[in-house]
């Protein structure tokens, strides 16, 4: 599973904090900005593939904006 995010970042006295664009609730910091990077991309993995199987399956579905 291929996906593209958005990160967010800057520089505080001592690290690199930074945060998901698309999952603001998922932040974390690292001395580099390449730490701070892989330290999101495993945060968004947890988030996302948490208690999912190996063998799990993908399908596309489309769920549309009205509701009735």
């Amino acid at each position: 599973m291929d996906a593209k995010i958005t990160m967010i970042y800057w520089k505080s006295e001592k690290f690199w904090l930074g945060k998901i664009l698309e999952y603001p609730e998922i932040m974390s910091q690292g001395e580099t900005i390449e730490e701070l990077e892989e330290n999101l991309k495993d945060a968004y993995k947890l988030m996302v593939m948490d208690d999912v199987p190996s063998n799990y399956q993908l399908k596309e579905i489309s769920v549309s904006s009205v509701m009735n």
